[in-house]
């Protein structure tokens, strides 16, 4: 009996696995959410395809892992900047894909800034939600709200 317990025990470890390439933190208080009809895989490709076609720099992707980001880029040109990441004109977009119910998504995406600089913290303590009405935020929503219409759950209230 107690082989059989390690041997299960065993494989249970074995299909696990324990690397994502997903940070150790989640996103921010305020980032946009969204539930699509689509699993995970799927609704990471298509927002990172969503952004990408509405100019966003998205340079990680990882839809097995439900997660994508953009570098740190100048909001009026969405070209990756080396500006030093400091108020809302340079701004990071990054996406988590969680299943939400069988055949879900939640889509959470966050639209960050830094509004101050203090070496003592770490970097994410320092990052910001940009207000609702900043236009990447702007632009963030349309990618959404075009991925809702087309695969969020139909309006039932009726």
């Amino acid at each position: 009996m107690r082989r059989l317990l390690t041997a299960f025990g065993m494989a249970g470890l074995a299909a696990c696995q324990a690397t994502t390439t997903r940070p150790t933190f989640g996103p921010v208080t305020g980032a946009q959410v969204a539930v699509l009809e689509l699993d995970m895989a799927r609704a990471t490709t298509l927002v990172a395809n969503g952004l990408k076609a509405d100019s966003f720099p998205v340079t990680v992707l990882e839809p097995r892992d439900g997660f994508l980001e953009t570098p740190w880029f100048d909001s009026a040109t969405s070209r990756p900047t080396s500006k030093k990441p400091l108020g809302k004109d340079v701004v990071r977009v990054r996406a988590w894909v969680d299943p939400e119910k069988p055949g879900h998504s939640r889509v959470t995406v966050e639209t960050l800034f830094r509004d101050i600089a203090d070496p003592s913290l770490p970097e994410r303590e320092l990052d910001r939600e940009v207000p609702p009405d900043h236009p990447t935020a702007v632009r963030v929503r349309a990618v959404l709200d075009s991925l809702r219409k087309r695969y969020g759950e139909p309006d039932r209230s009726g």
